[in-house]
């Protein structure tokens, strides 16, 4: 009875398909969990931002106490904002092991599905940068003045767009209440993006660590999968507490301590520790455009990966120069987000220009040299 409800009911029976017989490959790891956790990831942060909406005041002179107010008077509210503001990393910590997950194991393979999680990211960065203005700390407002500011590197029409960001001349009151509405809006389109997300996904198929075929050898979802997923959780759910419990702002800027002050500049602003190597990319070029070309493409350039791929296996599992070059890439993403935090001066500056250029070398001309002369060794075995 509950078979057949669960499969004729036009509701239940997508959730069915999506995610209890949905056909997954047999040999899929503890990898593959990333997803689920993002799912969960997105609940966490759309479901604690409704009820910290509700307590927030976007004016520029409210701002910065009613999140104090939150933090000390509001029932609860010290876990609400703790749990969404590191919920928030952990949020990127698992999008970049996804993305890490996808890169070894070829998942970008498949276009659609590989580019629609690259708008998912972008939106994610876009969202994130929307909510770190929102406290009105210095950081937060010195983060604004300075990443809106590159709008201005746009020949003719930059300083248009960035008064037109603005609302005004400066970072001011219409900025944060423009700010606070995208960043209430921008989850939920998120959330849209994801279930297409997943539609192209079972459409294709799951991806699996040996990149054959996922068609050859395949279990229900339910229960090998979701049980899996469950143990992800509960680990996650762990963490997570124990960050937003124990250490509630061991991720954060002391900076952010104080309330905004257009007079007086941190010695030295940077971004949350997961901008840390797009800021570090941006930096290492001299000139305005240049660096803000850059900050873009570092993230546009994962658009390349499903043209540029010229081996004949999906993954890296059975390519040694590939893995090699690849933990050189998790090397130099570790290398971009340390560079990142440290002031603009030598070492740093040469460092950050030579990560920068592996960054980009690795997916426009590593991954398809590497990928040909693995062919061209294919044929003499």
């Amino acid at each position: 009875m509950t078979k057949s409800l669960r499969k004729e009911n036009p509701v239940l029976s997508l959730v069915n398909g999506m995610l209890i017989d949905l056909p997954a490959p047999a040999n899929i790891s503890y990898l593959w969990n990333f997803g689920s956790l993002l799912g969960v990831c997105l609940g966490i942060q759309i479901a604690t931002g409704i009820f910290l909406a509700m307590h927030y005041c976007a004016d520029v002179n409210l701002a910065f106490s009613s999140v104090a107010h939150i933090t000390r008077d509001v029932n609860y509210g010290f876990i609400l904002r703790y749990l969404h503001a590191n919920g928030a990393s952990m949020f990127f910590l698992c999008v970049y092991m996804h993305i890490g997950r996808g890169l070894y194991y070829g998942s970008y393979t498949k276009i659609i599905v590989w580019n629609v999680g690259v708008v998912i990211f972008l939106l994610m960065i876009v969202t994130a940068f929307l909510g770190y203005v929102l406290p009105w700390g210095q950081m937060s407002f010195w983060a604004a003045t300075v990443i809106t500011n590159f709008l201005s590197a746009i020949p003719y029409v930059g300083d248009d767009i960035v008064r037109w960001v603005w609302g005004g001349f400066s970072v001011s009151n219409a900025t944060l209440n423009r700010f606070y509405s995208l960043h209430y809006l921008l989850p939920f389109v998120l959330a849209a993006l994801v279930i297409v997300h997943l539609i192209a996904l079972h459409e294709d198929g799951s991806n699996n660590p040996i990149g054959v075929r996922s068609d050859i050898d395949k279990v229900p979802f339910h229960h090998y999968y979701s049980l899996k997923d469950v143990h992800g959780v509960v680990i996650f759910a762990i963490l997570l507490c124990a960050i937003a419990f124990l250490f509630p702002y061991s991720l954060g800027d002391a900076e952010n301590f104080k309330q905004a002050n257009p007079l007086v500049t941190p010695v030295h602003i940077k971004p949350e520790w997961y901008f840390l190597f797009a800021y570090a990319i941006l930096r290492s070029i001299p000139n305005k455009l240049g660096g803000v070309v850059a900050l873009i493409f570092s993230i546009l350039v994962l658009f390349f990966l499903p043209y540029v791929h010229q081996s004949h296996f999906k993954g890296l599992s059975f390519r040694p120069l590939g893995k090699i070059l690849f933990w050189f890439l998790v090397a130099d993403f570790f290398l971009l987000t340390w560079i990142g935090g440290q002031p603009v001066e030598e070492p740093y500056i040469l460092i950050g220009q030579l990560a920068s250029s592996f960054y980009f070398a690795y997916f426009l001309i590593l991954v398809p040299i590497a990928g040909y002369l693995e062919n061209q060794l294919l044929k003499l075995i």
